[in-house]
């Protein structure tokens, strides 16, 4: 049963019956990257049809099989400084034609990682905020502090070391927090932009001007941009966008146009919802394959992800994800 609803929504989908098709695209490569014509707007991008986000406990030599064209990981197997990736993975991964980008949350400090001292959570620095009642171990941190961003910049080395093309930028939108508890969010958005591009001119110093910078979420930061930021990103990255797990977002409205700014740029975006629910039933891939249409109609690169959130594992749809 699950082949045949996977055959007939695939048969769907190629005549159309499914919506309007996705907007073609020619490229032609130059020696920086990839120059794309889409909806009228010529880009520069460094990747067109896929991406994929697995942070636990990540294979190299499955990403590097995996077909897909850039893949977020963690910068270790399980988060631990113990079983961080050798530069020779992430180098293998490269030559494999896949460009590996490592997250690293930069508004939230994580108690398993390599910088966390045990004595914080009872006598906690200046800049350690409250843990997130949604993410245990997960704490606020006041980015703009100069000892918060030593570690960041000691943690880009790590990954830069390694051999990564890029970060990931998670918990962007900490901007927000802190404008509800205690600051101006005019100043903390500033503060956020601030530090965002000194992550870029830091990781750039040492790797060269082609790497990646990402941020993840918190769109309505470029609601306080003056240019410098969307200039200096390499592409924005957001979840939820069209589904919140298996219903419609409430977030559509105020995403897509952020979103739509950021392409219009010529920079890239990159969207994960997490609608697939395994089942590989008619419903599940009605719902990934509306994903896809809405995602690439206003030219983002989508990635179906798994409803349970684990990002533990990629999740392959033969002939669809990624696209052959």
């Amino acid at each position: 049963m699950r082949v045949a609803a996977v055959l007939i929504v695939f048969i769907l989908l190629s005549t159309g019956c499914l919506g309007s098709s996705v907007p073609p695209y020619t490229s032609s490569k130059s020696l920086t990257g990839t120059t794309r014509k889409l909806a009228g707007t010529e880009t520069l991008f460094f990747v067109h049809q896929s991406w994929a986000y697995w942070l636990q406990n990540a294979s190299s030599e499955v990403i590097a099989e995996s077909g897909f064209e850039l893949v977020v990981m963690d910068y270790s197997r399980d988060g631990s400084d113990e079983t961080a990736y050798t530069r020779e993975e992430i180098e293998m991964i490269k030559r494999a034609g896949v460009i590996p980008v490592a997250y690293i949350s930069i508004g939230e400090a994580e108690d398993y990682r390599f910088y966390w001292k045990d004595e914080w959570k009872e006598k906690p620095p200046a800049w350690l905020g409250p843990e997130n009642p949604n993410w245990e171990g997960s704490y606020a941190v006041k980015y703009w502090d100069d000892e918060w961003k030593e570690i960041v910049f000691e943690y880009f080395d790590r990954i830069i070391a390694q051999g990564f093309a890029g970060v990931y930028l998670d918990k962007v939108d900490e901007f927000e927090y802190w404008g509800e508890n205690g600051y101006d969010e005019n100043w903390t958005a500033r503060k956020m932009i601030e530090f965002i591009l000194e992550i870029a001119n830091y990781t750039r110093s040492k790797a060269g001007e082609d790497f990646l910078i990402i941020p993840q979420n918190g769109e309505q930061l470029l609601e306080y941009d003056d240019g410098r930021l969307l200039k200096t990103i390499s592409g924005w990255a957001s979840e939820d966008v069209f589904y919140d797990g298996l219903e419609p977002s409430p977030w559509t409205g105020e995403k897509v146009p952020l979103l739509d700014r950021v392409v219009k740029a010529g920079k890239v975006v990159l969207v994960g919802d997490y609608v697939d629910d395994g089942t590989r039933s008619q419903e599940d891939m009605a719902r990934i394959l509306d994903f896809i249409r809405r995602a690439r109609e206003r030219g983002y690169i989508p990635y179906v992800a798994f409803e349970d959130r684990e990002l533990d594992r990629l999740d392959v749809i033969p002939g669809i994800q990624p696209p052959r």
